[in-house]
Formats: C-alpha cells, structure tokens, sequence
C-alpha cells in the first residue's frame, strides 16, 4: 500500500514551522531600539512560538488599570489583496482595525496577535503580510507576539487568504473615554481619513470591477492608525471620547455620547474617490455617509476650549481636521443618542 502524508493532502507542517523561526529569528536580529523591534520587549515573557504568549502586566502607573480586548478582521478587501498578490497593505488594515477600536476608550494598545489562514501556504506571501503586521504593530507600540498561520485546502482556493487580529491594550479606568465623559455644548472633530479604509469593499468590488486597475492602488491603500495621536491628546486629559468610523459610517459617532443628545452633522469636502463612488452607486449623501467613511477616519470630541490643541496636535501627525458638529440636546430627552444629517 502506498503512503499519503499529510503533505500530499495538502498540508506542509515545516514550512509553518519555518515561518515561526523566521519570524523569530528576524525580531532578533534587529538592532535594539530599531523600528523592528518588538516593543515592550520587558513584559513580553513568552511569545512567538510557544502553545500561548505570555505577557508581564506591570501597570504600577495607573490606580485601577482595566484591559480592553478588541478583535476583527479586513472584510472583503482580502479579496483585492490576494488577486493583485499585495500583501502588506492589507496587513496594517488588520492592525488598525483592532487597535483604532482600543484606542476609543483611551487604552494604550499592549500585544496583538494574529491568525493567517490559506489554501497552500507561500512563504513569500506570509512573509510580506508578517512583516506588515509588525511593522503597524511597532508604529504603535504595540508587541507582536503570537499568532496562528493555517493550511486549509478545499476551504480556501489556491491563492485566497484570510486573516484575524486580537488586540489587548490598558485605560485606567477613571480616564476612560465615552459617553460619560461628554457633555451638551462638546465639539466633534474629524480625523481625515486616508482613503476607503477597511470597509465597504462588497460595495467598491462591484463599482470598480471593470477598471480595477485604474483604481488598484487607491483601493488598497490601508486604514490610518491614529492611536498615537489619540493617546497624545487623552493623555493630557483634553479628549472625552472617540469614535473609530469603520462599518456603518457615521452611526459609529452614536456609541460614544450620551442618551438624549445628538450631532447635527456639518458638510465638508469628500475626497475624490468618494465622489466617484456616489457618481457610480446613485446613493444619497445620508446613504453615502452610512455606508463609508466618507474621508473620517476618526471622530474626537472635545471642550470648545481644547478645540485649537485637538486640531494642532492632529496636523502634526500629518492628517487635515474636519469640523463635523456639536453634542446638542435631542428633542426627546429620553432617545438614544443619534446623528442627524
């Protein structure tokens, strides 16, 4: 009788162990201090490699530290990524998307890991998507420290991918940003966006099928991270909360202000692509706004009196800020707290 391996079934276990030293090996080697260093390398006391990650929680500079978990993945963007075999885009979307939603609460982002799943595992292609994932990672002192790589042929076809993020970061939890923190009279401020981010590609995929070339680099340009500016201005205590516009668009802004207020919404300038996107679908500005970003990464709110700061400490992080409205009482003092467009 002949043999059949789980490699012949499509599954190569080294080449999944080779990842994992590569990527080990490649974190070792870098230079202390360099960009592609784990951070926070002093609590990480096992990590890539072992069954599970461990990590130190030392917070003796905060009087009741909490930790925040958020999880997500990149949607159907994963789909351009892996037709155009461009991989490191895609990897910092992963990123983003989890620690942008920490980074709402106030939280400082601690370790990420990730879950990489394909058809037949190409080393070249894991190697790009990792090496963005810790790249993002880093940017935002943020410890890469475990994760999963799976081979699953018959779930996957040849060349597809998907992948998964997990973040846990720390707030103390009297400086926690939301709801309870904002007040009548508050300004929400945008964060610009740097382009369709991660959400709403069922939608573009179908807009742009027939000159997807044309609009390739646009489409795949990946999800802003914004918690080091988001930390810079919470951290002085000048930001009572923040909303991650992600799926959904603005009804995003809702889930960070009190019942019984709203946000009349103001106008501003779509970027270009945007408008494509409307001349393209026929949708109403109110649906456009529902759907996507809409060129809002990221919506702050503030005291008028901090306004000027938010908006300084944004251009020097090299985004625009975008005036997008007040916390105004709700006619019904009892609603939920809404958007009005």
């Amino acid at each position: 009788m002949s043999k059949f391996s789980y490699r012949d079934a499509g599954v190569d276990v080294e080449a999944g162990d080779s990842l994992v030293d590569w990527l080990v090996e490649s974190d070792d080697a870098a230079p202390v201090g360099s960009a592609q260093k784990t951070p926070r390398a002093d609590q990480v006391v096992s990590g890539i490699g072992g069954f599970a990650a461990v990590f130190r929680a030392q917070f003796s500079h905060m009087k009741k530290p909490c930790l925040v978990a958020a999880t997500d993945g990149i949607g159907t963007k994963i789909l351009l990524a892996a037709e155009a075999k461009r991989y490191s885009e895609v990897a910092q979307d992963l990123v983003a998307m989890c620690v942008n939603d920490l980074v709402c609460s106030g939280a400082e982002p601690l370790f990420f890991l990730d879950y990489y799943a394909t058809s037949k595992l190409e080393p070249q292609a894991a190697k790009e998507f990792l090496s963005g994932v810790r790249t993002a990672c880093n940017s935002v002192n943020c410890a890469l420290i475990g994760g999963e790589t799976a081979e699953m042929p018959g779930v996957y076809k040849p060349g597809d991918f998907d992948a998964a993020g997990f973040s846990v970061g720390v707030v103390d939890e009297d400086e926690m940003l939301g709801p309870k923190k904002v007040s009548i009279g508050d300004h929400v401020i945008g964060i610009s966006s740097s382009g369709f981010h991660s959400n709403g590609f069922s939608l573009l995929r179908k807009l742009f099928e027939n000159d997807l070339s044309k609009w390739l680099d646009t489409l795949l340009t990946p999800t802003a991270l914004y918690v080091n500016l988001v930390l810079e201005i919470s951290k002085v205590k000048r930001l009572n909360a923040a909303a991650h516009i992600t799926g959904g668009g603005m009804e995003n802004l809702p889930r960070v202000l009190p019942a019984g207020t709203e946000v009349k919404l103001l106008d501003w300038a779509w970027p270009d692509a945007f408008l494509e996107v409307q001349d393209r679908s026929h949708l109403s500005r109110e649906e456009m706004l529902k759907t996507l970003n809409c060129g809002v990464g990221m919506a702050l709110v503030c005291k008028a009196a901090d306004v000027q700061f938010v908006e300084s400490v944004i251009l020097k992080h090299g985004f625009r800020s975008i005036p997008l409205g007040r916390v105004e009482a709700a006619s019904d003092s009892g609603a939920s707290a809404q958007v009005v467009y």
